[in-house]
């Protein structure tokens, strides 16, 4: 239903082969994982080639040889020919994402659509995508639509915001109206669990989760989660309706949603930093004789949490496997409560290996799609050799500790959302009882409401169980939510580490200074 016109041509009504014509040409689309959108199999300069061929662009071999230097320039890649020759995997990702954005402005397209194009990218390459996109819909005159749940980088390069809920646009305007004077209950929720670089404001979760379009309640959508909700809003969705200047909301409320209180976030101080628990000492670590970690040394005591962040490929992952006995190629020593562990985990005694837990990035791929719930979280336990009654009723203890009803030990791991997924793994690396949990990136894919649900769990937990946890993430603005000290990574090597605050805060190494200055903020963005 509806219509989508670009420019004089209305998109919907088009037959498929038209529809074909205008991919590339009159709209262009860059998706999250530049990876699965090149050709494994092809050379970046062919793949180039072939946008152009395939939209009569340029009309000689030798114009579009022309056409796509001149691309690669304006995305500050090499136009040599040795460069074209490439691969893909032989790219890094922030390479293959701007590869991704020159066959998008190839053709000269009047519209682009950017899905998440930076999620998974560091801040430093994150900051040149973002500068490349901003030049070239500047200098082409392209009208661009950016989809992303990072609002930083919403405040640092978007003109307009739309906001949705649950398949519904529920408010929309300029940036700074949105962000300074939120009018749907969801946007003032959203503002509040945004980390920022620039300030240390507690981030703020949500209770409860949004439901799929085809589960929508009758009327307002966020009603079920919503402190203003009155009966009305369970009869019809509210229309959209004007509260100043282009700003306008879907909530009969919309000039009261300055009085929500969002809660405030929990207090820290019953929290206790006891004893060391991990030490790492003079680690160094490769992969096929090339070392890419030298000397590392860290120290994580109990109830406390390190982060370790650095742009990617700065070895922060391998360190974290070295330290969770997934990697195999490491010297130097790690010690948990003072006796040395072997290098692989299966070396290891089996308290050593139920004392550490990993949580993978990706949630998904960790668990097991052909086991229910339970039989994932159940397996550390049958190594342990407990009985099924103590194995069941641990089970339903760790599911309550992550938030989650008992019932979800029956389901599947493709019945789950994002965020109770990463909750799942979470409690499966929970119900051996460790000592330290290794956290690998665990909120890069998540929104930021669940970002923050996440982020309080974790800090409820070390809280409650005194764990010592290693965060290891590129994302800078989460560090000042979640850890008491932070250590930072470069070419593998420690080049600053101390308390949260002050590397964040009055950072003193260079390199940590351009990290904090290349990541996106709200606070900034509004001055």
């Amino acid at each position: 239903h509806g219509q989508i016109f670009c420019g004089d041509t209305e998109v919907l009504g088009l037959d498929n082969e038209a529809k074909r014509k205008i991919r590339g040409g009159l709209v262009s689309y860059v998706p999250q994982d530049p990876a699965s959108s090149l050709n494994p199999a092809l050379r970046i300069g062919l793949q180039l080639i072939e946008v152009l061929e395939a939209h009569d662009f340029g009309g000689s071999h030798e114009a579009r040889k022309a056409r796509i230097k001149e691309m690669m320039t304006e995305v500050l890649l090499p136009t040599d020919d040795e460069y074209l020759e490439r691969y893909p995997h032989q790219l890094s990702g922030g390479q293959q994402q701007r590869v991704g954005l020159a066959m998008a402005f190839a053709c000269r397209p009047s519209v682009i659509v950017l899905d998440e194009p930076t999620t998974g990218l560091d801040v430093s390459t994150q900051e040149h995508v973002l500068k490349t996109i901003r030049q070239l819909t500047r200098d082409h005159g392209v009208a661009a639509l950016y989809i992303t749940h990072d609002l930083a980088v919403i405040a640092d390069l978007a003109d307009d915001v739309a906001v949705m809920y649950s398949g519904r646009v529920v408010e929309q305007g300029e940036v700074a109206e949105i962000f300074k004077n939120p009018a749907h209950p969801y946007t003032r929720h959203l503002v509040a669990a945004a980390p920022d670089i620039a300030g240390k404001k507690a981030i703020i979760g949500l209770a409860g989760r949004a439901q799929s379009p085809g589960k929508r309640p009758v009327g307002c959508s966020f009603a079920p989660r919503c402190e203003l909700v009155e009966d009305a809003c369970r009869v019809e969705f509210p229309k959209m309706v004007s509260v100043g200047g282009r700003q306008s909301a879907a909530c009969i409320k919309a000039t009261q949603v300055a009085s929500v209180i969002v809660r405030s976030a929990k207090p820290e101080s019953t929290r206790k930093i006891g004893e060391p628990v991990i030490e790492v000492s003079a680690v160094s670590a490769g992969y096929s004789g090339n070392t890419v970690v030298h000397e590392v040394s860290l120290t994580i005591r109990k109830g406390e949490c390190l982060a370790l962040v650095g742009e990617s490929g700065s070895g922060k992952t391998t360190v974290s496997r070295a330290i969770g006995g997934l990697h195999r190629e490491w010297t130097g020593s790690i010690r948990l409560n003072g006796r040395e562990l072997k290098t692989m985990a299966r070396q290891r005694a089996v308290t050593d290996r139920l004392a550490i837990q990993y949580v993978f990035q990706n949630p998904y791929g960790s668990l097991n799609p052909r086991r229910t719930v339970g039989d994932s979280i159940v397996r550390p336990l049958v190594i342990d050799g407990k009985s099924k009654d103590d194995a069941r009723r641990a089970v339903l203890e760790v599911l309550d500790k992550v938030s989650l009803p008992g019932s979800y030990a029956n389901k599947y791991p493709d019945q789950l959302s994002g965020g109770e997924r990463q909750r799942i793994a979470i409690a499966r690396a929970l119900v051996s009882e460790p000592e330290v949990l290794v956290c690998d990136e665990v909120t890069s894919a998540l929104d930021v409401l669940v970002q923050a649900a996440i982020v309080d769990l974790l800090s409820d937990l070390r809280r409650q169980l005194g764990l010592a946890m290693l965060f290891v993430t590129h994302n800078l603005p989460l560090v000042r939510s979640i850890a008491d000290e932070v250590a930072v990574m470069s070419e593998g090597r420690i080049v600053e580490v101390g308390p949260s605050e002050s590397v964040i805060g009055n950072p003193q190494q260079q390199y940590t200074q351009s990290l904090i200055l290349a990541t996106p903020s709200i606070e900034r963005s509004m001055r």
